[in-house]
């Protein structure tokens, strides 16, 4: 059984079609686990829910800016924070305005009931016998902190204590990992950060995704890193006057990549 992971695809249509091929060329897959932030914040939003709906087999989850869109939530600068601080503003304007602009979207093309029947996990018992679970953020949330490498064990272990799962795919923070977590109650946890597809925060800004292959004695799993045309993912920001779109670009550019280093990264296929 092969199954390719991967989440945080943000609007960026032409980041998933270089990670849907690159999964063509390894000989392709018999299901696709989707985690969640799909939409919302970049610039094709509506072509990516087109893009996943075409392929078969698929199982989704929330991600909070999936919640944004679909239950009117917001992330931070709140307003109580913008009357005590109006430099704050102009960021909570462009937050307003962003999700606005792909909530427009998906009501007037349909796609909102869709949306808003995202679950917020997805649980698989594998051919060996692990339980896989997949979620966005940690296990029961789709905004935790999730897990990154400058966590403390101690905070890591506790987001992951306690759960039925041998096996546990994250996203959120957009950065791969693949590591292990001790629980006292349950053993070991092998937990994986799929990474991001659609808004890199890693060097090279490449797309990530992860590919599972599993059978009666055992599973691998193998991180894979994918380039695409970040230009015309810049051109397509400037065409469509997105209303984020200096936030976008930040990714597109490079100017958010996470201080942690390319030492921090698990093994990647290329």
């Amino acid at each position: 059984m092969k199954i390719a992971l991967f989440s945080d695809i943000h609007g960026n249509c032409i980041a998933l079609e270089a990670v849907l091929a690159d999964v063509e060329r390894q000989g392709g897959v018999d299901e696709y686990w989707v985690l969640g932030d799909l939409v919302a914040v970049g610039t094709q939003p509506i072509q990516v829910l087109e893009r996943l709906a075409s392929l078969p087999t698929v199982r989704y989850t929330r991600g909070n800016t999936d919640r944004y869109i679909t239950e009117g939530h917001r992330p931070p600068p709140f307003p109580k924070t913008v009357e005590s601080d109006l430099t704050k503003l102009p960021v909570f304007e462009e937050v307003a305005l962003t999700m606005a602009w792909t909530q427009g979207a998906a009501i007037a093309t349909g796609w909102m009931p869709f949306l808003k029947s995202l679950p917020l996990e997805q649980h698989l018992t594998l051919p060996d016998g692990s339980r896989l679970l997949g979620v966005h953020a940690s296990p029961g949330e789709d905004n935790s902190r999730g897990i990154r490498p400058d966590y403390e064990a101690g905070e890591v272990q506790e987001r992951f204590s306690g759960i039925d799962a041998d096996i546990i795919c994250v996203g959120h923070t957009h950065w791969p990992m693949n590591t292990h977590v001790e629980d006292e109650a349950t053993g070991k946890h092998h937990v994986i950060n799929l990474g991001s597809v659609g808004n890199p925060r890693v060097p090279h800004l490449e797309a990530w995704y992860v590919m599972l292959e599993v059978g009666s004695d055992g599973y691998q799993i193998t991180h894979h890193a994918v380039a695409y045309d970040i230009d015309k993912s810049i051109q397509m920001v400037e065409d469509v006057q997105h209303p984020a779109g200096g936030f976008i670009l930040k990714f597109l550019r490079g100017q958010r990549i996470y201080p942690f280093g390319e030492s921090q990264l698990p093994s990647v296929t290329r």
